[in-house]
């Protein structure tokens, strides 16, 4: 007794006292109050079990049980079994000897050892236990049927769960009951039948938060965010894990004004906000890139005490929200000032330089991080090596990639091959890049190919971008952009016959091409959106003569239209009226109008900048006096004085 004392938490130690200090009991005594005792015996060692943390005390327990004349009982025992199931204790060792000591187990004894074979598989012992109960003549309870849905989900087992959902039928009563139906309900979803799903939704006779939230946590994973919202508005008591799902689903789905727009009536109505609301809505702010949403975020993050000096997983996605938003300093501003890093924040922030391509602050911030306890990840070593990429740091990025896993036991992913494809190629070393993609222990993908074939496009290499562009074809049958990019390769090439059969695929390939799309956030924080020859904007007229003012400038100090980044066969005059509608152009002339002289004008676009664009952006930087920073679908671009930060590689 004083071994268990001693070993157990303050609670159960008390609570074992406790039981220690009732009256001695009297020669004869009532049959009900020994009943009474007995009941009150149970809940006591219940309750000790509950604070039991390791499987020493569990076993002083057991054996307190047994000496008190309660090997049999089956509702002590059958907490006994999921404690041990708590700190994973194998199933087939000490909780199936308990069970087996039991003569007459009641159904929350089988269900704790149906429980715990579905939490720690396999699965079919599981449902062998299940079949025994039947056999035995014990009726189940609805938690046993939750247990088996669980185990049935997280192994995808359809046919099981089928099975499963059959037997509730069958027997009757449980189809009904509403814990039964949010777990028949989450088994179908994670088994990839969203329709089962919303059919046992629809017919269970009574719903919680957790069967309305289930679903529309589904419609957004299956990016079907018009039934999420539908669902969402006929959610008679809308929570705030209600409202974080349809906020995050926007976001996962790359609808970033749908997802502000909820955060907003999120924020109209009084809901509460936590760290994965705010984590959803910083995401969708990032794929706008708009400050004034990204000022606003973090101000609601602070006053919810959710600030980065409070948060670290906030802090991160805040750092990532502003170098995505094209400021860079101000990110690294709420990275001072986190009184807790750890490798994501440092990550962010390295990755977000990067993106800038500022590389020797990203090195200087890896190498500061290497100095404290964090280690770095894969994810800071795919930012790293980009940085030693944008810079052309190109010793720095070999002696980091040969250090990954010797010293930091990080494996080289496709994705870190790919980062030294692009550093190696920015270099112009392409048999050096190519000999690394040959010599990888796994297949490359798209990423590696493609910065291979980016690099030919630089330096002028039919021969290696032929072979590039064969596996991307492969790789990416409808990546209409790889065509185009041979194609313009091999015209530098003066290759013809080539580029005729080239264009002749753009051309069968075309209407798969995503429209090109960019957007300007003006001072109020007013978000126009342009697409590639787009005329709707109500002050269209205005922005086309801006534009052919602007283009008119440029040709007096040189420009001429780059008319290779039209893959069609058209005219001249054609190709160049495409150019000109080209959206981060229509962007460029728009902020020229609405901006005052000297002011930065940042434009987010959803694809690559074209090579005919980022000349002018480059030649516009000077004739106008401006800063123009460009986000494309690879990095951020910062043209000033007739320069871009790329170094005219992206």
């Amino acid at each position: 007794m004083i071994g268990l004392s001693r070993n157990l938490s303050t609670v159960a130690k008390h609570s074992y006292i406790r039981s220690l200090q009732t009256p001695a009991t009297p020669n004869f005594i009532p049959f009900s109050q020994l009943q009474q005792q007995r009941k009150l015996l149970e809940w006591r060692l219940i309750s000790i079990l509950h604070d039991c943390t390791v499987f020493s005390q569990i076993k002083q327990v057991h054996g307190h049980i047994v000496s008190n004349g309660l090997s049999q009982c089956s509702y002590v025992l059958a907490k006994l079994i999921r404690m041990l199931t708590r700190i994973d204790v194998p199933m087939d060792s000490y909780p199936c000897l308990v069970f087996g000591q039991v003569n007459y187990p009641n159904p929350f004894l089988w269900t704790a050892m149906i429980r715990g074979y579905a939490l720690q598989g396999p699965l079919s012992e599981s449902i062998n236990m299940y079949t025994r109960m039947r056999r035995d003549g014990v009726s189940p309870v609805s938690f046993t049927f939750s247990a088996l849905f669980k185990a049935c989900g997280a192994a995808l087992n359809l046919d099981l769960g089928k099975q499963v959902h059959a037997q509730t039928i069958l027997i009757g009563g449980f189809a009904s009951d509403l814990y039964v139906g949010n777990t028949m309900l989450d088994m179908y979803v994670k088994c990839g039948l969203l329709g089962c799903g919303r059919k046992v939704f629809d017919e269970m006779s009574e719903r919680d938060v957790i069967s309305w939230t289930q679903l529309i946590v589904a419609y957004a994973k299956f990016g079907d965010m018009e039934s999420a919202s539908d669902l969402f508005d006929g959610f008679p008591l809308k929570d705030m894990v209600a409202w974080t799902a349809m906020v995050t689903g926007y976001a996962q789905n790359a609808k970033p004004k749908e997802a502000l727009e909820y955060f907003q009536k999120m924020q109209d109505v009084g809901m509460e906000t936590d760290e994965v609301t705010l984590v959803g809505v910083i995401s969708a702010c990032a794929q706008l890139g708009a400050v004034k949403y990204a000022n606003w975020i973090r101000d609601i993050a602070e006053r919810s005490g959710f600030g980065p000096s409070e948060s670290v997983v906030v802090g991160s996605a805040l750092i990532d929200m502003y170098s995505k938003c094209g400021s860079p300093d101000e990110a690294y501003k709420v990275f001072e000032g986190m009184k807790e890093r750890n490798v994501f924040s440092y990550t962010s922030m390295i990755v977000g330089y990067a993106m800038h391509g500022r590389g020797p602050s990203a090195l200087q911030l890896f190498h500061e991080m290497l100095k404290t306890e964090i280690r770095p990840n894969e994810v800071t070593f795919i930012g790293v090596l980009s940085a030693c990429s944008h810079a052309g740091l190109v010793e720095q990025g070999r002696q980091l990639f040969a250090r990954m896993e010797k010293f930091f036991c990080v494996a080289p992913s496709p994705d870190h091959y790919a980062c030294m494809v692009d550093l190696l190629g920015r270099a112009g070393c392409l048999d050096e890049a190519l000999e690394l993609i040959e010599t990888m222990p796994m297949e490359p993908h798209a990423g590696v190919w493609g910065a291979l074939l980016g690099a030919c496009r630089i330096h002028g290499n039919p021969g290696i971008a032929q072979i590039a562009a064969n596996q991307l074809f492969e790789l990416e049958p409808d990546g209409i952009g790889n065509y185009i990019l041979l194609s313009n390769i091999c015209a530098s090439a003066g290759r013809w016959e080539e580029v005729s059969k080239l264009r002749k695929v753009i051309r069968e390939k075309g209407s798969k091409k995503t429209p090109g799309c960019s957007w300007f956030e003006g001072k109020k924080g007013e978000i126009d959106e342009f697409f590639a020859g787009d005329t709707t904007h109500p002050r269209s007229s205005e922005i086309t003569q801006a534009l052919k003012q602007l283009l008119k400038r440029l040709r007096a100090h040189g420009y001429k239209p780059n008319l290779s980044s039209v893959p069609y066969d058209l005219s001249d005059d054609e190709k160049e009226r495409i150019l000109m509608g080209h959206s981060e152009k229509l962007a460029l002339a728009y902020a020229l109008l609405c901006t005052d002289a000297g002011d930065t004008i940042k434009i987010m676009k959803n694809l690559r900048i074209c090579e005919d664009c980022h000349y002018v952006m480059c030649a516009a930087s000077e004739v106008t006096g401006r800063e123009i920073i460009i986000r494309d679908n690879m990095r951020f671009h910062h043209f000033h004085n007739g320069t871009c930060s790329c170094g005219n590689f992206w």
